[in-house]
């Protein structure tokens, strides 16, 4: 029996590290060619940190789902006690494309805060400042997360959905919500990341894009501003938004990481005293 469900989670593990591979291929080949054409910045793609940066694609795409698995498992489950059987077959009673456009809006405020407190508390920014390290923003920059980092946002975006009974995946479609919402916020985080001159106007106030969300990675100028991935509307309605015509002068954090992948992902538990002096969010929001 044991060997059994050995080769199935090998088997389990060789089909998600094919499907990341497949991913990989196809993110490269949509945004090598627009960055080389219509970059921002000049900029080699191949780069010492390219390895580094497909290391951290690798790893965010396998271990936050490991690390996700219990807490949202209890959530469902909690929700699924919590939420009266009359909303739940009410709201299971929506389209899919209804469920998955309510699962988007809810998730979106809870990728905000989760975001935002990752630049508050201090014990959490030793995780995100892996992602905020990057002193050049390309669109492999958005895999560079911490797997801690990254289990954290999207528990904070998923659970509401679950307590709220837009995702449910005790039912056939229920689970297709959270899957839905995961990959449109990381297929979303490739292009908002990208070293792209592409500005959209008026529309930039509706979805994100890369003059959005560069700002967020501003070394100094205007921190904390621009936390939602997908619906700038929502760091309007925080007061975070922050949309000029010129883009950052400089990305990074003020105290440089490790360069290794081993060394970022050590960081967080080595990270010398003091460092939490040098948060985003040290000097507070009194610039909104």
């Amino acid at each position: 029996m044991s060997h059994i469900l050995g080769a199935q989670h090998l088997m389990s593990l060789a089909l998600s590290l094919a499907r990341l591979w497949a991913w990989l291929f196809l993110v490269v080949a949509i945004f090598a060619p627009l960055e080389y054409f219509f970059g921002r910045r000049p900029r080699e793609f191949f780069q010492k940190s390219l390895l580094r940066d497909v290391g951290f694609y690798f790893i965010s795409g396998l271990v936050p789902s490991l690390l996700l698995s219990a807490p949202l498992s209890l959530a469902a489950y909690g929700a699924n006690l919590l939420v009266p059987a009359a909303v739940q077959n009410a709201i299971s009673a929506w389209p899919l494309w209804l469920r998955v456009a309510a699962g988007v809006t809810i998730g979106e405020i809870g990728f905000y805060w989760g975001h935002r407190l990752t630049h508050i508390v201090p014990f959490l920014w030793r995780f995100h400042a892996v992602h905020h390290s990057a002193e050049e923003v390309y669109f492999l920059t958005s895999a560079r997360s911490h797997p801690v980092d990254n289990a954290f946002t999207r528990l904070c975006g998923l659970v509401p959905c679950y307590i709220l009974g837009v995702a449910n995946p005790l039912t056939p479609t229920g689970s297709l919500v959270p899957t839905l919402i995961i990959i449109a916020t990381i297929a979303w985080g490739f292009f908002i990341h990208a070293n792209l001159r592409l500005r959209l106007g008026p529309l930039e106030w509706l979805i994100a894009t890369p003059g959005f969300h560069h700002w967020h990675h501003t070394r100094s100028d205007h921190k904390d501003r621009n936390f939602a991935p997908m619906l700038p509307v929502v760091d309007w309605l925080f007061g975070t938004l922050y949309l000029p015509v010129q883009w950052p002068a400089a990305y990074g954090v003020e105290r440089p990481l490790p360069a290794s992948l081993m060394g970022q992902m050590l960081y967080p538990l080595r990270a010398p005293a003091g460092d939490e002096a040098l948060l985003p969010a040290a000097e507070g929001f009194s610039s909104k």
